[in-house]
């Protein structure tokens, strides 16, 4: 892998405006706006652990959308023949496509770091060191098949749809994967939400915050694995699909 390609895909991402906004500003001003609106009538205790499930949820939605944003540059680059260009280039199809996938983690942390800071500073969120790290490193490890969906997504889309997609994609996994609403109101919603990557990935680390909708680490880490092997295959299919038309 380039370190400076890696580089440049990281530059070209925070220089988008849209980027920016959605996957760091929107998760940090919903944290709050949660935080202190929809949890205005708990108790202080019952406060507590809530705003540490909305400050989980909301650092697994802004990785979410980091991922969905890499996906929309790849539908670009192949539009354009970018991609066709780069296989000219000693660049390999894995070194391009490990690219963008550590790119999209990378472009995430900001998410992963304001959203708890904030929690921590504005809101009470007390952990001990060991805790924060769970959180963090938990979230943002276990966000590679989240990133994988994205470039699958961009194999398969155009700079057109790719917008919808992705909308659709995040609202999805965000609504029945839990991020936005309690998924133990209706029996049907908790059995979707087990198909989803986004319910494993807070069920991974929400155990620190709260004893609530507990799964064990293993079987999370297992799901989440098995996500990243299948999606891993689909996207290198599909490259090298992609690859045997040029």
């Amino acid at each position: 892998m380039s370190v400076t390609y890696l580089r440049t895909e990281i530059r070209r991402t925070f220089r988008n405006t849209r980027f920016v906004l959605f996957a760091i500003a929107f998760p940090v001003l919903m944290f709050l706006l949660q935080a202190n609106l929809f949890l205005s009538g708990v108790t202080p205790a019952e406060k507590a652990s809530a705003v540490g499930v909305v400050m989980v949820n909301m650092m697994v939605f802004g990785t979410l959308a980091a991922s969905m944003s890499t996906g929309a540059r790849l539908s670009v680059e192949r539009s354009v023949g970018w991609q066709r260009q780069l296989r000219l280039t000693p660049l390999s199809g894995p070194g391009y496509l490990g690219g963008k996938g550590v790119s999209g983690m990378l472009v995430g942390l900001p998410a992963l770091i304001l959203v708890p800071l904030i929690a921590g500073v504005a809101e009470g969120v007390h952990l001990d060191a060991i805790g924060w790290v769970k959180i963090i490193a938990g979230i943002w490890i276990g966000s590679v098949p989240l990133v994988l969906i994205g470039l699958l997504l961009g194999q398969f889309g155009t700079p057109e749809s790719m917008q919808p997609v992705n909308m659709l994609v995040m609202m999805g996994m965000g609504f029945l994967g839990g991020l936005w609403i309690p998924i133990d109101t209706a029996a049907w919603v908790h059995n979707v939400a087990q198909f989803l990557p986004s319910y494993w990935l807070t069920a991974l680390v929400r155990p620190v915050v709260t004893n609530e909708l507990n799964v064990s680490f293993g079987h999370a880490a297992m799901v989440l694995g098995g996500w990243t092997v299948v999606l891993m295959a689909l996207v290198a299919r599909r490259y090298r699909k992609d690859s045997a038309r040029v």
